[in-house]
């Protein structure tokens, strides 16, 4: 069965994106493995006489607060939930989660935007930045005032490579359990002329390799990517956003393309699910 795994630090953001994963779980019929991470080394004894505790009585009692963080918060989502939670202790959140994420085959992790802990910022952007670049499977980013009533439109943003189309097929998996459209989107400079033939070339591709039906596509020619990009979503107000983090670029391009995935994670009120070419 397939496995999500949610990393939490007990912030509010953490509790959205908690309540986002379960649902995601339920709906996609797969089990939910949260997990929190921390460092023994960095817990501060004045804070809180259970720091004080040997590493087995600490454990425990990570591993309690977890357990009692996920009733408490899951509520009426607990009992259609297939639950696991996990404390690990780790010197390296990213390394924690992406061990964890190694051992059980995750389909993908999702983490919270950002997130503080009063011990230690553990889920901050830093933290999805590197897991996106980092993790062996895709990362949903999460914002502190996402829900998930409804999946109706995910936007995809092409860049009309062979490259995009597992990645579409992978999200055609989320797409299917909710019948949401994909919106598939090129931005493609003022200069090119061979915009609209590509993007004929890319969808005869597509349909050779991808039998999810509910797909549309929009070509938009502009010299700022990222500024339209704005504008279409502002217009299209998807429910999810998914890009591919692309590895085989020239230098320029590569650098330009990562800077924007990670301004999206940073700035997007909508929740983010970032695919890593290098997995694929």
């Amino acid at each position: 069965m397939k496995t999500i795994l949610h990393a939490t630090d007990f912030s509010e953001n953490a509790i959205v994106a908690l309540k986002y994963a379960a649902e995601l779980s339920i709906k996609t019929k797969s089990n939910l493995f949260v997990v929190h991470v921390f460092n023994v080394s960095t817990l501060s004894s004045g804070l809180n006489d259970t720091y004080l505790l040997p590493f087995k009585e600490t454990l425990k009692h990570k591993n309690a607060k977890l357990k009692e963080f996920c009733e408490t918060h899951l509520e009426n989502q607990l009992d259609a939930v297939q639950l696991k939670t996990e404390a690990i202790e780790n010197n390296n959140v990213v390394s924690g989660i992406i061990s964890k994420a190694d051992e059980l085959f995750a389909t993908f992790i999702v983490t919270g935007m950002q997130g503080k802990s009063a011990i230690k910022t553990l889920l901050m952007g830093s933290t999805t930045k590197q897991l996106i670049e980092k993790a062996p499977c895709p990362v949903l980013a999460i914002p502190i005032n996402a829900t998930l009533n409804k999946l109706e439109t995910i936007v995809y943003a092409t860049d009309f490579e062979e490259e995009d189309i597992s990645t579409i097929f992978r999200l055609s998996n989320i797409a299917k359990a909710y019948n949401a459209t994909i919106k598939i989107v090129h931005i493609s400079s003022k200069k090119d002329t061979d915009g609209h033939q590509e993007m004929e070339w890319f969808k005869e591709l597509l349909k050779q390799k991808v039998t999810y039906k509910n797909l549309e596509f929009d070509l938009i020619f502009s010299d700022d990517t990222y500024a339209i990009l704005k504008l279409y979503l502002d217009e299209v107000k998807p429910d999810l956003v998914a890009m591919l983090e692309r590895e085989k670029k020239d230098l320029l391009k590569k650098i330009f393309h990562r800077d924007m995935v990670k301004r999206m994670e940073s700035e997007s009120a909508i929740p983010l699910i970032s695919y890593n070419e290098i997995n694929y």
